[in-house]
């Protein structure tokens, strides 16, 4: 019996931006990536959720192009 796959956020454009502290693909921390693999599907869901809103503020706020 397999695993069911981890959900993740990754679009695979890994660069944490110095300015806002975010990766400028996903949107997570540096600590929310790093202990993504230990996360629990309800908070990993949780996260990605506020994912949409911190790109768009850093994208609005012109950290990110």
């Amino acid at each position: 019996m397999s695993a069911a796959p981890i959900s993740s956020p990754c679009v695979k454009t890994c660069a944490v931006s110095g300015q806002t502290g975010l990766c400028i693909g996903c949107g997570r921390t540096l600590p929310e990536i790093a202990s993504w693999g230990r996360l629990d599907e309800p908070q990993r869901k949780a996260i990605m959720a506020e994912l949409p809103a911190r790109l768009a503020g850093v994208k609005a706020a012109g950290a990110v192009s």
